[in-house]
């Protein structure tokens, strides 16, 4: 008895060892870390990069708060912490100042300031009666040229969520991810008149993954073997916010130095052309991109020509079906982007083994509908009828499937499908036996070829 415990002893710190190792090969922190300097995005290497300005602009910004009002999502009851952070005119004061672009000047907490300056007068007043009025006086305060406006305006949360996993005799992995997103508006305001001299948007995705993995069996009657392992990594928010400023900075200024906005930098817009330049290439890809992060287009064009492989099974009034291997060519003529009619031929090989064996012809029509025509990646849907020709009498079916197609080339597309053929009649293998019509299941892969206009 004491052997067995001690082996149960041994074991459990064996296992801690594993698990201890496990925890450092996938970068799990285990000891506390030091304070550091707070991360850089990939827009604030490039506002410090920017071409320096003529003259740089006083700005001054009051308020650019979250709008949103939205609160983190929580599935153990409510949860009063907003989802964006409360510190965005900061965020877009540091942003202002690492553009170089411009002078912000302190107008958040005016009040502040102002009772500073009214101790600091009072002090002097007080101690220094006999000295100089000039010197106790103090320099006036800068005054905006322009104001900046705007906010966090939008925290959609879920806008894309997804998964996968896979469990086989307690042995299973799975992973899955959501994706948030935030969206900016900043305006520039003239003081001079309150024209509003530009208004710029900009938005960014928060991505948060999870990968999990676990193991549970049964070793023997009552001894039971479990064991999991995972990781969940959150996008920081305001990294995401930052992020977002920083491009709205960006935008602000290559759009006030295009549209002449910005003083004496806008009379020399030929040393900037390049930035002006990169901006508008942006701009045009930017018109296709929906939510997600894609780019649809119109790939596909009217006409198209199709062969495939396929693998096929009957379903009839013998047993021992066979799979046989058939073929199917054919073109398709697009009605509009979603629909195309297709007018195809294959040939489909009935056979049950040491029983019966017959090849078919079948030219065939179907209505086929694109569900993402915009995408390089899209499913689809089909139906139509048939007839099946061979040495006896043409036998008339109907047929539906689907599948899906991705564009791997300007013109090329691979396609997997699935088929199902159902007989009007119980006589494909000149058999009638029961009520079930005779029937066939069939898979294929192929490449599709579009010629033609889109």
């Amino acid at each position: 008895m004491r052997v067995h415990t001690y082996t149960r002893i041994f074991f459990c710190a064996v296992l801690l060892c594993f698990i201890q190792a496990c925890s450092s090969l996938l970068g799990l922190p285990s000891n506390p870390e030091r304070s550091m300097m707070g991360e850089t995005t990939y827009y604030t290497t490039e506002l410090k990069n920017m071409p320096l300005p003529k003259e740089k602009i006083v700005i001054g910004v009051y308020k650019f708060r979250d709008q949103t009002g939205q609160y983190k999502p929580s599935e153990n009851g409510n949860n009063w912490s907003t989802a964006v952070p409360q510190g965005t005119t900061t965020i877009l004061i540091k942003a202002l100042e690492d553009s170089k672009w411009f002078i912000p000047i302190e107008r958040e907490n005016i009040a502040n300031l102002l009772n500073e300056r009214q101790i600091i007068r009072s002090t002097r007043q007080e101690y220094l009666k006999d000295a100089d009025k000039n010197s106790q006086s103090l320099p006036p305060l800068l005054y905006a040229g322009i104001l900046l406006e705007g906010g966090v305006i939008s925290y959609d949360s879920n806008i894309m969520t997804g998964g996968i996993g896979a469990r086989y005799f307690g042995i299973g992995a799975s992973s899955q991810y959501r994706q948030d997103r935030i969206t900016i508006y900043l305006r520039a305001v003239s003081t001079l008149n309150g024209e509003i001299l530009k208004t710029v948007y900009t938005s960014k995705t928060i991505l948060s993954t999870s990968v999990n993995g676990s193991f549970f069996r049964y070793i023997d009657t009552e001894r039971l073997l479990e064991a999991e392992v995972g990781l969940t990594q959150n996008e920081p928010v305001q990294l995401a916010v930052t992020e977002a400023i920083e491009k709205a900075v960006k935008s602000l200024i290559v759009e006030g130095i295009r549209d002449k906005i910005w003083g004496k930098s806008a009379d020399d817009t030929a040393n900037y052309q390049a930035l002006i330049d990169e901006y508008s290439r942006e701009q045009d890809v930017n018109k296709n991109r929906v939510i997600g992060n894609k780019y649809p287009n119109n790939y596909r064009q009217q006409f198209s020509f199709f062969a495939a492989v396929e693998g096929q099974k009957v379903k009839d009034d013998y047993v021992n079906p066979k799979m046989a291997l058939g073929g199917k060519v054919g073109v398709k003529y697009f009605i509009s982007p979603n629909f195309n009619i297709e007018v195809n031929a294959n040939t489909f090989t009935l056979e049950n083994e040491n029983i019966v064996k017959r090849t078919y012809y079948i030219p065939e029509v179907n209505l086929e509908c694109l569900l993402l025509p915009r995408y390089k990646f899209s499913p689809y849907i089909y139906g139509g009828g048939g007839v099946m020709l061979s040495d006896i009498k043409p036998r008339y079916k109907g047929q539906f499937g689907g599948g899906i197609e991705y564009l791997v080339g300007k013109n090329v597309a691979v396609r997997a499908s699935s088929q199902y053929d159902i007989g009007f009649k119980d006589d494909w293998e000149g058999l009638v036996n029961g009520k079930r019509k005779d029937q066939a299941i069939r898979f294929a892969l192929g490449l599709n070829f579009y010629i033609g206009n889109k």
